[in-house]
């Protein structure tokens, strides 16, 4: 179980575009503690995109959602397909 999970959302504008940024960002999500990720999207929503980044605690999964919105979220060649505003929340697990 994770300690703590970067829950983020937001619509894009194209999966390919926004999946080939998020792709280029691989190594520092490693650097920065990323153990685990998943992507999704609504099943009848092509223009939104939800992911969850596992981390072993909460201090670095703060680290990395202060990364995306100082770094990535703010530069559009960092951020191509992003469409509006991204929504990012620390959750820790209650239960197994």
């Amino acid at each position: 179980m994770p300690g703590a999970t970067l829950h983020i959302e937001h619509p894009i504008s194209d999966f390919p575009t926004w999946k080939a940024a998020f792709d280029r960002f691989a190594a520092k999500r490693r650097e920065m503690g990323v153990t685990a990720q998943r992507i999704y999207q609504p099943q009848d929503n092509a223009a939104y995109v939800l992911l969850q980044l596992d981390f072993p605690g909460v201090a670095q999964a703060r680290a990395f959602a202060d990364f995306l919105r100082e770094q990535v979220w703010k530069r559009a060649e960092a951020s191509p397909a992003l469409a509006g505003a991204p929504r990012a929340e620390v959750l820790v697990p209650m239960e197994a």
